[in-house]
């Protein structure tokens, strides 16, 4: 149960943050925001699975990595005293890219999410990634043994289509861009 806590604590951390940076205004209305992008951050239950999956089957980059220590994570109450390493992904090397971190808390009894469909669970249910050639892109995934959910599907008004994937915990990620 203690475990399962953490988790939700990690996830009410995320979704905390976004409500306040949505919300967060000045006086005279404009948005407050030193950028114009998020971060997110995602446990999984197999770091090295999960960031396989993100850069050799997506083609994200890892820009780099980073430390939380036991007592930092205890303080700010992401954790039990558990410490953990964040791998940073991203579509990209621009330092305006949107991050994905991911990490792995070990010991941690973390529980999946039902995502047979998006609507199955509460919370972030997917990652959208803008790619410039779709068909590219889907080569690349079934060289990794990662194979859309569906064929692909022409959206309206243009060129572009969209698959459906699911990283190695399940999780939904949609790839949009025309196909080439």
């Amino acid at each position: 149960m203690q475990k399962y806590r953490i988790h939700m604590l990690i996830v009410a951390w995320i979704v905390a943050g976004c409500i306040v940076m949505a919300t967060a205004k000045q006086e005279t209305g404009k948005m407050e925001f030193s950028r114009a992008t998020i971060d997110l951050g995602m446990v999984v239950s197999d770091v090295e699975k999960a960031v396989a999956f993100y850069t050799q089957a997506l083609g994200f980059t890892e820009t780099g990595r980073f430390d939380v220590s036991a007592q930092m994570a205890a303080d700010i109450g992401l954790t039990d005293h558990q410490p953990f390493q964040v791998r940073v992904l991203a579509p990209g090397n621009e330092s305006s890219a949107t991050k994905l971190k991911i990490m792995q808390i070990a010991g941690a009894d973390s529980q999946k999410v039902n995502n047979q469909y998006l609507g199955s669970s509460l919370g972030f249910r997917y990652l959208t990634v803008f790619v410039s050639d779709l068909t590219r892109a889907m080569e690349r995934l079934r060289r990794h043994g990662v194979a859309p959910v569906k064929e692909p599907y022409r959206l309206s008004g243009g060129n572009n289509y969209l698959i459906l994937v699911k990283d190695p915990d399940g999780n939904f990620v949609e790839l949009i861009g025309p196909r080439q």
